[in-house]
């Protein structure tokens, strides 16, 4: 074959080798909002490393390995000895002790600690996703775990260490903890008050054997684990830890690995009680609410995890049509793509300033603000893991036959766009804790109107979209059944709101026209053509070198 037919001509270069932190003006510029002017220097700082490690070949490497090379579940050792292990790859163990390095389980006690570490999130999943999971169940373990003093005595300065190790040992020996969660069972779902593991006092003060089985249980080769079971008194949280303090494995028999969708480098486990040594955490019967701060903490993440995906979807799409020449020039030139392009931007930023609103609510932690998470964190949870894989999937059709190729990256983005809009409670589940929410909590919707209503006379798009919705909420007939709808416009309002604020003109005009005032299309790419698009695409373009 002639030598000739063998010359690559435009053809993109990798994204690699670039500060994911610092690329990414929308994430920067809300760093510089939310954090203190003492703590910023420290933060940029580490903020900044972590982008370059993300960014860098070797980080992109590691993401590659670790799904192509999935865990493995070893039952038993050559001996018939139940181990009950999982074996990773290398480069998982890589990806996940430098999150832990970079403080990505360590929030509650630092100053900023939530906008920090949602910020550090968002930059280190856009390396490998996979490997979020245990992070966000350690960080989250934290404030359910505080319900017990003691319990969080012994535990908290582990789970929020900047050190990594693998292997099953006592706590006691080991310098840092992961944790994972137990709740879902085969008969119920998120029904988790039809529960049947059993717990049986076991003698001690607190001290419990558990019964029963768990369909999924996130995280398996975790220190220890928060689950559900029913005790004498009702449904109880408890703490079940892998190795006992005397060295001894607890019982937990691992009876297979879940072959998911995407999602591919982490293990999802079914796992079987038999006795297994537990403490309660929390008061028996009032399990769900030990645990719900957990579930909270790991919905925010559900947002920050797909707005990551999403910001590197598309910054893959735009470094893509920057650099790949089409009809005489650059594709990024032409005004169709153009269009796509700044539609997708869009989405992406009101996803990363609504995620980092929520993890700044977090730090000032006033009863303001918790009032105003417990209706903003579902909302923000049902819209933006729904916009993902749409947002995912039309990026990747910006690289055309390049991006359906395993090479490209963007199947794997695409596989793991679904999980976070199932993780934690579906859809549906979201929209009626939005309304339990709204009858339960009117301080809630009290607050949410305050925040939006910063915004208030900015723009008349967003003024008309907010009367929408009072006149939406005084009419409660037939509520259950229009909850998306409901819950879609108090999304689209808060993201329009926090726009209208802090992002350029022609970022908000751009919003608000599209999604608050429906002057586009159904799909992606149909937005006013009169707009300043050509500046929303340069915001968003990453810039390598």
């Amino acid at each position: 074959m002639a030598a000739t037919t063998h010359t690559v001509t435009n053809q993109v270069p990798p994204l690699v080798g670039y500060d994911v932190f610092a690329a990414d003006r929308v994430l920067s510029e809300a760093v510089e909002r939310h954090v203190e002017p003492g703590v910023r220097p420290v933060a940029r700082e580490e903020l900044g490393e972590l982008g370059r490690s993300a960014g860098s070949a070797q980080a992109r490497e590691w993401g590659a390995r670790a799904n192509a090379y999935p865990p493995v579940l070893r039952t038993h050792d050559r001996y018939g000895h139940r181990i009950d292990e999982v074996e990773f790859h290398p480069s998982w163990h890589r990806l996940l002790g430098h999150a832990v390095e970079a403080g990505l389980t360590d929030a509650w006690g630092r100053p900023a600690g939530h906008v920090r570490r949602a910020a550090g999130f968002l930059v280190w999943t856009q390396a490998e996703a996979g490997h979020g999971c245990p992070l966000s169940m350690t960080h989250a373990a934290v404030p359910a775990l505080r319900t017990d003093p003691a319990l969080a005595a012994e535990w908290e300065p582990l789970l929020t260490s900047h050190v990594y190790e693998e292997g099953l040992r006592p706590a006691g020996l080991k310098s840092g903890v992961l944790f994972g969660m137990g709740m879902t069972e085969e008969q119920g779902g998120t029904d988790v008050r039809s529960t049947t593991t059993r717990a049986e006092p076991a003698g001690g003060e607190g001290e419990y054997l558990l019964t029963g089985h768990k369909w999924f249980c996130s995280a398996p080769m975790s220190d220890g684990f928060l689950v559900l079971a029913q005790a004498p008194g009702g449904l109880s949280c408890f703490l079940v830890p892998r190795v006992l303090p005397d060295g001894t494995r607890n019982v937990f028999a691992l009876q297979r690995l879940k072959d998911k969708l995407g999602n591919r480098s982490n293990a999802s486990a079914e796992v079987e009680f038999d006795g297994t040594w537990a403490r309660r955490v929390g008061e028996e019967g009032r399990g769900v609410r030990t645990i719900i701060e957990m579930v909270a903490a790991t919905r925010l993440d559900c947002v920050v995890g797909s707005a990551a995906l999403m910001r590197q979807a598309v910054a893959q799409a735009i470094h893509h049509s920057a650099h790949r020449a089409v009809f005489g020039g650059p594709l990024i030139d032409k005004p169709l793509m153009r269009n796509v392009l700044a539609d997708l931007a869009l989405e992406s930023e009101a996803a990363t300033v609504l995620a980092m609103r929520l993890a700044a609510a977090y730090d000032t932690d006033t009863e303001e603000e918790r009032a105003f998470l417990r209706l903003a964190v579902p909302a923000a949870k049902y819209w933006v893991t729904k916009r993902c894989p749409a947002v995912v999937g039309e990026a990747l059709e910006c690289l055309g036959g390049n991006g359906y190729v395993e090479e490209s990256g963007m199947p794997r983005l695409l596989r793991e766009a679904p999980l976070n809009s199932i993780w934690e409670g579906s859809g549906n589940v979201q929209a009626l804790d939005v309304l339990r929410a709204l009858r339960r909590e009117p301080r809630a919707l009290d607050a949410f109107l305050r925040e939006v209503g910063k915004a208030r006379g900015a723009d008349h798009r967003l003024d008309a979209a907010i009367k929408d919705l009072l006149t939406e909420l005084a009419d409660l007939e037939g509520i259950e059944a229009r909850a998306r709808r409901l819950v879609e416009r108090f999304a689209l309002v808060l993201q329009g709101s926090l726009l209208v604020r802090w992002a350029p003109s022609e970022v908000s005009d751009a919003f608000c026209a599209s999604r608050l005032g429906r002057d586009r299309g159904t799909g992606f790419g149909t937005l006013p053509h009169t707009l300043g698009l050509a500046s929303v695409v340069a915001r968003a373009r990453p810039v390598v070198g």
